[in-house]
């Protein structure tokens, strides 16, 4: 098969200098791309902070699993966990750090929309998830 070039595309990418492995990113790639985290975060980035919203938002994802992924990113830093003291609501809010995967987040969002097939009747839309932040 005939390796084929966007060169549109090749332009506007910046790869001059980049290295075949690098730790910083594989332990990036390796956090965010772990199960249900990539869903959790996009929730996240449209408004959802409590824990039952959360669950409610990503189909198919246990309570056991997301709360090992909020206290991932938690220990991470890309979450605040925040105990509200006049009630028994806990919130999980991104830190600056989490919210800086925004265009990550919409970059993949993008990417999936242009190339993977399938459809996701019911959910947001790309526009909704960015407009909400």
């Amino acid at each position: 098969m005939a390796h084929t070039t966007d060169t549109a595309l090749d332009e506007a990418l910046d790869l001059e200098g980049l290295t075949a492995f690098c730790p910083k990113f594989h332990h990036a790639v390796e956090l965010v791309g772990r199960r249900w985290t990539g869903a959790i975060l996009r929730a996240m980035f449209a408004g959802n902070v409590r824990f039952s919203d959360i669950a409610s938002t990503v189909p198919g994802l246990s309570d056991r699993l997301l709360s090992e992924r909020l206290k991932e990113l938690t220990q991470e830093g890309l979450v605040e966990r925040v105990a509200h003291q006049d009630s028994a609501r806990v919130e999980y809010h991104l830190t600056t750090m989490g919210r800086e995967l925004a265009p990550m987040i919409e970059c993949l969002s993008a990417w999936a929309n242009r190339w993977l097939p399938g459809t996701t009747e019911g959910a947001p839309s790309d526009a909704a998830v960015v407009a909400s932040r």
